[in-house]
């Protein structure tokens, strides 16, 4: 009954303005998300707040529509840091269509952009300003930028804020912000270490945790296929092949995209790339065909985990595994967004067993895992040489020419070797030495 009448709820009954509600008719959304019912009354009230949510559920809104209201009534600037500028983009583009329409202001501060026109959009003396650290310390050392009339300070994807690449400078624009303000933080993760360390430039900040950290969106039907490292190409052909909508996959350096991207693109897909080698103007171009539909397939690092806003991917694929456990939860929140389903598919090694024990106990779910043989092998028997008891009961695995599926209902794999009578000494050597 409670769920029931949640969901009944309007913006109006949160204290949404009536000039908002207007704006967010035209818009068509008409009813709040479960993050947005919780933190939008705190919000109005001026009280600092942390937010954790799962990705895709409507966390710029969430700060955004109070911000605008505090910013109308207190005739001060708000402050939106965030890691990415594709993700700065995306928030400055959804607040501006909120509330540009009621003569709202805003500035992107962004690298990769010219500072003469950053500058011009400061001298219109901007409501709001969105920013990515690195740039925005470029223009308060320039004294492009003053921030002594910020009022409302929000950090989008704080566990990142404050990861030891972006803590320096948060650091140093938070000596430059008023000490009298509101600070909101919001992320889909927030580990108990980064809620203490933000919890020191916050006062009395009320917790609002719509899902616990780390959980990720019901409609993800998520597996891990367990292969070996020189298989994982032909089942990469395999899967874009069985797959006929957009494809978001994720590889862990810049030079691994770069050179999967040029694989793909043989193998006949419209494909893309993103990653830090790219310039600003030319990962704007790649997000841009992604999301038109010229590119079918983007193939990035974890620059494109967060801040990436694209309705209808049908399949994220990790084609290798994020070295953080966090950096998971926000890939494959790229999918099932606004409401939908979505899949996620991740390649590991057998070698990689703790790497999916880690993102197991991080998201609370058991992973279906799909073992494969190696491509070329017949019928085979594996055993299990781990000493963990998880690991202990011998499998037999058949060959498909379907795609070598092998399916085992648990949440982890050990190391594996190739039964001696299953083919001859010398392949099964090269087998073992393959992981």
């Amino acid at each position: 009954m409670e769920n029931i009448i949640e969901n009944n709820v309007k913006f109006a009954e949160l204290g949404v303005s009536a000039s908002l509600l207007d704006m967010l008719k035209r818009l068509r959304i008409e009813t709040p998300t479960p993050i947005q019912r919780k933190s939008i009354p705190v919000a109005i009230s001026g009280e600092d707040l942390i937010g954790v949510a799962q990705t895709g559920t409507g966390k710029t809104f969430a700060f955004g529509i109070p911000m605008i209201m505090r910013l109308a009534s207190t005739k001060g600037r708000g402050l939106v840091l965030l890691p990415t500028r594709e993700l700065a983009m995306q928030v400055e583009d959804a607040l501006r269509k909120l509330g540009g329409p009621l003569g709202l202001k805003t500035a992107l501060l962004i690298g990769g952009e010219s500072f003469g026109r950053q500058i011009s959009a400061l001298k219109r003396n901007p409501h709001i300003i969105i920013a990515t650290p690195g740039r925005l310390i470029d223009h308060l050392r320039r004294r492009t930028v003053r921030l002594f009339e910020t009022k409302v300070l929000v950090l989008d994807e704080a566990d990142m804020m404050f990861t030891m690449g972006f803590a320096p400078q948060v650091k140093e624009i938070l000596l430059n912000v008023p000490k009298e303000r509101q600070t909101m933080l919001f992320s889909a993760t927030m580990p108990l270490v980064i809620v203490k360390l933000a919890a020191e430039h916050m006062k009395l900040p009320v917790n609002i945790e719509v899902s616990p950290s780390g959980t990720t969106v019901e409609a993800i039907d998520q597996e891990v296929y367990v292969m070996g490292r020189d298989d994982k190409l032909n089942h990469l052909e395999k899967v874009l092949n069985e797959y006929n909508g957009s494809i978001l996959i994720f590889c862990r350096t810049k030079f691994g995209a770069k050179a999967l991207t040029r694989k793909i693109i043989d193998m006949g897909h419209r494909a893309t790339e993103i990653h830090s080698n790219l310039s600003f103007k030319q990962r704007k171009e790649a997000l841009e065909g992604f999301k038109n539909g010229r590119h079918r397939i983007l193939v990035g690092t974890d620059i494109a985990a967060r801040g990436l806003d694209v309705n209808g991917i049908e399949l994220v694929l990790n084609y290798d595994l994020p070295d953080n456990s966090e950096d998971y939860v926000h890939r494959i929140g790229r999918t099932a967004r606004a409401g939908k389903k979505g899949k996620a598919i991740s390649f590991a090694t057998p070698n990689q067993r703790r790497d999916i024990l880690s993102i197991e106990r991080l998201i609370k779910k058991t992973l279906t895992l799909t073992k494969f043989a190696e491509l070329d092998q017949p019928k085979s028997v594996f055993t299990r040489n781990g000493r963990s008891s998880r690991f202990r009961k011998a499998n037999v695995f058949s060959y498909k020419s379907s795609g070598n599926k092998f399916r085992r209902r648990g949440s982890s794999f050990g190391s594996f070797s190739m039964s001696a009578t299953a083919r001859p000494r010398r392949q099964f050597s090269r087998q073992r030495r393959s992981y």
